[in-house]
């Protein structure tokens, strides 16, 4: 399956929808996200599966990547694409052992030197952030700025997602750094259309790529 990190949407269970999370999720990918992450922080392993079983449905429907935030477990049994760890996680080379060298495996860097590391440890592409702040990151002090995603993404070796806070009006400005996409959650999961903002953010990062 092709490896397109356009648009990126994280599917929070833990975050409250608009419309059914499912039904969410569908809208989402019908309206240009090209990859989805679920993340389930607070659900058991058995939780999880149930609420991953028919997201695999529905992003094969597509034939959009499906990734699993940080449960190893969960990508193998769910027979995901791939997964994406956090830095206090497993580390890339276990992960990579667990699930062989055709799956996707993504990680979260603040730094350079973080983004340096997940390139020589067999990444597939990294998630850099926290760039703006959010209602999902209390710590304001990993706050990196436009700036600080530039400079990761000039040292970067691996596609590079743009992730935190990122919304409508602040998307062309990440594009600009020259990110290989942006990773979003809130602004589709929370949406009254998350159709039609996931073509908001298509026609945003589109466009900036022609300029």
């Amino acid at each position: 399956m092709k490896l397109n990190l356009s648009l990126y949407l994280i599917a929070d269970a833990g975050v409250p929808t608009r419309l059914p999370f499912l039904q969410t999720i569908e809208e989402a990918l019908m309206g240009g996200v090209t990859m989805v992450q679920l993340r389930s922080k607070n659900n058991t392993f058995r939780e999880f599966m149930e609420i991953a079983s028919p997201v695999r449905v529905i992003t094969s429907k597509y034939q959009v990547p499906f990734i699993i935030n940080d449960n190893i477990r969960v990508a193998r049994e769910i027979n995901a694409d791939g997964v994406h760890l956090g830095q206090g996680d497993l580390p890339i080379e276990q992960a990579r052992k667990i699930l062989g060298h055709k799956k996707i495996i993504g990680i979260s860097t603040h730094n350079r030197e973080e983004a340096h590391e997940a390139g020589t440890k067999g990444a597939d592409y990294i998630g850099a952030g926290t760039v703006f702040p959010t209602a999902s990151k209390d710590d304001i002090t990993g706050i990196i700025g436009v700036e600080g995603l530039r400079k990761i993404v000039l040292s970067a070796k691996l596609p590079v997602v743009a992730i935190g806070g990122i919304d409508i009006l602040n998307a062309a400005a990440v594009m600009e750094t020259g990110v290989t996409g942006v990773a979003v959650i809130s602004s589709i999961m929370k949406s009254d259309t998350p159709r039609e903002t996931a073509e908001r953010f298509r026609a945003i990062i589109d466009r900036q790529r022609k300029v």
